[in-house]
């Protein structure tokens, strides 16, 4: 079962969060009611104490009946026994609960960004979805949590009302009609804690945004001397989310004042009134005990009610953040049918352009302009829409995952993430560390691994921050290499390399790809000498075709792009 949010794509509603989690609470419905249950029983059993022991002193105690106190105090035994069974065991059902409401958002929130793919960083901040995996997981875990207690408290407070009416017509009242008021002081203070917190989340994903943004950009950062500036506006940012804390902080010290004070203040009018009848004589020994003993037990189901009103509003303010990206739409939609697509390699076009990738060939692809070799590249990957077929189909009519497991697109936008260096150039996990230093030699990359305290066991720190440009650029190619696909598309693989790495580069590629469809945009003399075709693009268009030597002859505006990288 998939949570699937209706409605119009933009900013959820409050319908929508609450549909957000009534759905993850419904996903283990018997674990969901066992917490409840258990919970009521917890609460109730509880409540039925202060009654045991007001029977027991005036059964027991007053007429001397020592019958009567053993069983009433075996019956307080058995409410404590009881009591404790059903508190451990709801406390079991509510970890459970908690922990699978906070990682089903985790695992909808990857699957999310897994189908909105390179979209992402367009259409969500990477704050915005590091805050949903870090705090907003929580905040939902919490709501689902509380609901046990919550509903043991309702059911045991509306227990409690009824022993006291009872008992006592206007005591009873006091609890009926005054557990209604303290409930709406509390709600006075929860819809400004509402806004308070819609506003602190949103800062705190534009910092988060902000930090990933200095850190990521830091060494070009220094090379401009823009430290300065990017600090001082990150310290102003961080300054409006203290102040947009600072105002929640106040609601929320409200809020647990609350939680103390009118508990208490309602108690000790309770026992007031009570000692009052008592000394009229309408209330006996016991029954005094046991009033005293319901109100103090009524501090803790009113805690937990105030603090169910807490993390509820807080859960549904995390849930319309998961609804927001959930939402979100795939910039490329699927196929209502896939067309399978032929075995093996074929002719890849694009038709916009008129290139044609010959199967089984290392082609090159110089371009007047890059950002026309980055488009083409985007359209055969399928990463933005366009007329491309294979083998004469057409890719939009093929399931993304069947276009992203034949056509690997490797640009120098791709990261190098957290872990084990080997596990980072094995993108199928296929443990073949023969591969990979196989790989690492065409990429002429094993002098970086060389370099490293473990070698390929060295662990690799965030976006592979050791690394410097070129380095991290020989280790992608090699990660490319490593996936093996049967068709590989690669973006200035060596844009960031010294003349004698880029050669030999250029030597090991075509051998290192031998009998499968390569194709790399670049305007390098020395990579565009090694490979089988090249293909010259001016305007988006594909003008001229042949081998290297060839166009240098043939085509001036080939000459041209060619010499300024050289001059370059």
């Amino acid at each position: 079962m998939r949570f699937s949010p209706a409605g119009d794509p933009g900013t959820p509603d409050d319908r929508s969060a609450t549909r957000y989690l009534v759905w993850l609470a419904g996903r283990h419905p018997l674990l969901f009611g066992s917490g409840i249950a258990l919970g009521v029983v917890w609460m109730v059993a509880q409540a039925l104490m202060p009654a045991a022991v007001g029977r027991a002193i005036d059964a027991g105690l007053t007429h001397r009946d020592p019958d009567a106190l053993l069983t009433w105090a075996a019956t307080l035994f058995g409410l404590g026994v009881l009591q404790a069974v059903a508190g451990v065991l709801r406390h079991r059902c509510a970890v459970h609960n908690w922990l699978a409401a906070s990682y089903r958002t985790v695992q909808l929130t990857v699957e999310a960004t897994n189908r909105l793919g390179a979209a992402l960083p367009r259409r969500v901040a990477a704050g915005e979805v590091v805050a949903i995996g870090t705090a907003d997981i929580g905040q939902i875990g919490h709501a689902v949590d509380i609901t046990a207690r919550g509903t043991g408290s309702v059911v045991a407070i509306a227990t409690v009302a009824a022993i006291l009416l009872t008992a006592s017509v206007p005591l009873g009242l006091v609890v009926v009609l005054g557990v209604p008021l303290l409930m709406g002081l509390v709600g006075l203070l929860i819809r400004p804690l509402h806004r308070q917190q819609q506003a602190y989340r949103d800062s705190e994903g534009r910092l988060t945004a902000r930090a990933g943004d200095i850190v990521s950009g830091l060494r070009v950062l220094r090379g401009v001397g823009g430290e300065p500036v990017l600090s001082a506006r990150y310290r102003e940012q961080s300054q409006r989310l203290r102040v947009d804390g600072l105002r929640v902080a106040r609601v929320e010290a409200l809020l647990q004042a609350a939680q103390i004070l009118l508990p208490g203040a309602f108690l000790v009018l309770v026992t007031w009134l009570g000692a009052r009848f008592a000394l009229r004589g309408q209330l006996s020994a016991g029954q005094l005990v046991a009033f005293y003993g319901y109100t103090a037990f009524l501090v803790s189901p009113l805690r937990n009610l105030t603090e169910a009103a807490d993390k509820l509003t807080r859960g549904h303010v995390a849930a319309r953040r998961v609804v927001r990206l959930l939402r979100l739409a795939p910039e490329l939609a699927q196929p209502a049918r896939p067309v399978p697509l032929p075995d093996g390699p074929g002719e890849l076009v694009d038709e916009r352009s008129g290139l044609v990738l010959r199967p089984g060939t290392f082609t090159a692809l110089a371009a007047t302009d890059p950002a026309d070799a980055t488009e083409i590249a985007d359209r055969l990957g399928r990463y933005v829409d366009g007329d491309v077929t294979l083998h004469g189909v057409p890719l939009r009519e093929v399931a993304l995952a069947t276009v992203r497991e034949r056509i690997l697109v490797a640009d120098n936008d791709a990261h190098l993430f957290t872990g084990a260096l080997l596990a980072e150039l094995d993108p199928h996990d296929r443990g073949d560390r023969a591969a990979v230093e196989a790989a690492l030699v065409a990429a002429s990359a094993t002098d970086v691994v060389a370099g490293l305290p473990d070698g390929l066991d060295s662990r690799v720190a965030e976006r592979g921050r050791e690394f410097s440009g070129g380095q991290r650029q020989r280790l992608r190619l090699a990660r490319a290499l490593v996936a093996d696909p049967e068709t590989l598309v690669l973006v200035e693989p060596t844009s960031a390399v010294d003349a004698h790495t880029e050669a030999r580069i250029a030597d090991r590629l075509g051998a290192a790809r031998l009998g499968r469809t390569t194709l790399v945009c670049t305007t390098s003399p020395l990579v565009l000498g090694r490979a089988e075709h090249v293909i010259f693009v001016e305007d988006g268009k594909v003008v001229a075709e042949g081998r290297h030597d060839e166009l240098l002859a043939a085509e001036p505006r080939y000459a041209a792009a060619v010499s300024r990288e050289e001059e370059a």
